[in-house]
């Protein structure tokens, strides 16, 4: 049996929803109850919910999940003021203080306010808190959005350092073309990709597809990360006091990326493109090189030295990610040019490399 010593649960907008969209206070509650449980056993546990949306369009009497972004804002202002008071009643109740953080991407593509994040969960879970994470709704726009509490429950995981990840949805796991429970995932293939689906519902934006996204960056970290029902009756102190096997458990690979390259791959959100050459393909992927200007072929997107950038091949698929080491605009000048012209190029003399193999990631 796996001891945990920290753990993130992530909620999805269905558990905690009843049929008539309304918050399920009686479900909240009793998860509550067991993420106290699990506390009181010295577990420390991060909690990622959703359901501020689905909150606000009951409050507001909505029959359906606006489409227009400042509805949406404006919803999940009023529904997550609401989110909060249900969870930091019941944890009051139980002698735990909920402690609310509202996260964007812009938060984990900046590498200053990532480790920022890290500390203050550090301290909450210190002082015995329970952090209890959401998008920021309230100010996501498409450029700086998570994505999905999926992602963001894995990010949260990675950077938190947990143990484990467990997703609670309303199915029993990853299912197979019979409708079977997967019980165990040791690698996530494109066959296991492919029973994700593209699923989606009215209340939320994820489905499966992006809980297997979010089993293979925690794998990757090094992370279990179980899906399993969270109607289901325990199902949390089940997993993670008595060591039962529920839903579909997504094992931790034994190849992981260092803290830093983590970062790179899965947590911030790719500023650019730059295409590369087969031979600048061959020498990444093969012989563990930095990118060179001079296979470079095109460039696309606006950053800065220092973003994080998508390297792609000649057919526009995305094999790679890395630090760039020049802007957009410099690297428009400099592509294809041999590090001796660099200087030239420019009117002053930069580094040799444009992504060092250091700051490089191969997906």
């Amino acid at each position: 049996m796996q001891r945990d010593k920290r753990i993130v649960v992530k909620v999805g907008t269905k558990v905690i929803t009843s049929k008539e969209r309304s918050l399920d206070r009686e479900r909240i509650k009793d998860i509550v109850g067991q993420v106290s449980d699990i506390r009181d056993n010295g577990i420390e546990t991060i909690l990622v919910t959703s359901g501020a949306i689905g909150a606000g369009m009951w409050t507001l009497g909505m029959k359906r999940r606006p489409s227009k972004l400042e509805q949406l804002q404006a919803t999940a202002s009023i529904g997550q003021n609401l989110l909060m008071q249900v969870y930091s009643e019941y944890f009051r109740e139980r002698g735990y203080i909920a402690a609310q953080i509202l996260l964007t991407q812009e938060d984990f593509n900046n590498r200053s306010r990532y480790l920022n994040i890290k500390h203050t969960l550090e301290t909450l879970l210190k002082h015995g808190a329970v952090p209890v994470i959401n998008e920021n709704d309230t100010v996501a726009t498409e450029e700086i959005r998570c994505g999905d509490n999926d992602r963001l429950s894995s990010l949260v995981a990675d950077l938190c350092r947990a143990d484990r990840l467990i997703i609670l949805t309303d199915v029993d796991g990853l299912m197979d073309e019979e409708g079977k429970v997967i019980p165990n995932v040791y690698d996530i293939s494109a066959k296991i990709l492919r029973l994700g689906g593209k699923s989606r519902c009215d209340l939320g934006t994820g489905g499966m597809a992006t809980k297997i996204a979010s089993a293979r960056a925690a794998t990757k970290a090094g992370i279990t990360c179980v899906i399993a029902n969270g109607r289901t009756k325990g199902v949390l102190c089940r997993i993670v006091l008595q060591g039962e096997r529920l839903g579909t458990t997504f094992e931790s690979g034994k190849e992981k990326y260092a803290a830093r390259k983590r970062w790179i791959a899965f947590s911030s959100r790719p500023k650019g493109v730059i295409r590369v050459d087969e031979g600048a393909k061959a020498a990444l992927c093969e012989r563990d090189r930095s990118l060179l200007a001079s296979g470079i072929t095109s460039v696309s997107g606006d950053f800065s030295s220092g973003d994080v950038i998508s390297i792609a091949d000649s057919e526009g698929r995305e094999f790679g990610r890395g630090v760039a080491g020049y802007s957009s605009g410099e690297i428009s000048r400099i592509k294809g040019k041999r590090s001796t012209e660099i200087a030239a190029v420019l009117g002053y003399k930069g580094r040799e490399e444009v992504i060092h193999k250091d700051n490089l990631v191969i997906l």
